[in-house]
């Protein structure tokens, strides 16, 4: 595929259904999103009911890290934007959050963060609630996301991007350069294509990290 595809708003490209193996058109459409920049979406949708959607990245900033203390109801307005490529932690938990392969970007603020933790927690509680020691520390982590929303506890929230598009917007954010080693460890969890260069890379790791783990 040649780079000027990449410079159009939209185009199609037709490949082969891997389901059924009859012709599939495949739809690319260029956006500009705030905080994210340059994007194309991917996607194709095969009447034998095989679905595709992805969305690339085509440019990308310089690695990112942004720390945000969390001690008062006030902090929990911050806004978060968050990249499929930005990793969360909340180092007092235990907590990561890791890119994978469809990881979904989005913006909101650092409850809403907390709020999709939760969820996932509530959702992990069920599956080991015959495990008595993993249930009990599903229970305790929803427990301290309790009091940090209602302003009984601190915690600390980090979002480091190796492609620079995540951020914590705010005048006690601290925001600071990732070291090209440090970036190099992140997942990316997308395809990133750099339209100034010939290699197209795909990270398809899906790594999640067990939530309260080491």
């Amino acid at each position: 595929m040649s780079h000027k595809c990449f410079k159009d708003e939209s185009f199609e490209t037709r490949i082969s259904c891997p389901l059924c193996q009859k012709e599939l058109i495949m739809t690319w459409q260029r956006d500009n999103i705030p905080y994210f920049g340059e994007i194309m979406y991917v996607s194709a949708k095969c009447p034998c009911s095989f679905r595709f959607a992805d969305t690339m990245i085509l440019s990308s900033k310089e690695p990112m890290r942004y720390e945000l203390s969390v001690e008062s109801p006030e902090d929990l307005d911050a806004r978060v934007i968050r990249s499929t490529s930005g990793t969360i932690r909340i180092p007092e938990m235990g907590i990561i959050v890791e890119p994978g392969t469809v990881s979904d970007s989005y913006i909101t603020n650092i409850e809403g963060v907390l709020q999709r933790v939760q969820n996932v927690l509530m959702t992990a509680s069920r599956w080991v609630r015959e495990d008595e020691e993993k249930f009990a520390r599903s229970q305790e982590l929803l427990c301290m996301l309790n009091e940090v929303i209602e302003g009984r506890r601190a915690i600390t929230v980090i979002i480091e991007d190796p492609l620079g598009n995540s951020a914590i917007i705010s005048k006690k954010a601290v925001a600071s350069k990732l070291s090209k080693e440090e970036a190099e460890k992140l997942n990316t969890g997308m395809i990133v294509f750099d339209v100034d260069k010939s290699e197209l890379a795909h990270d398809i790791s899906d790594n999640v990290k067990p939530l309260g783990g080491d």
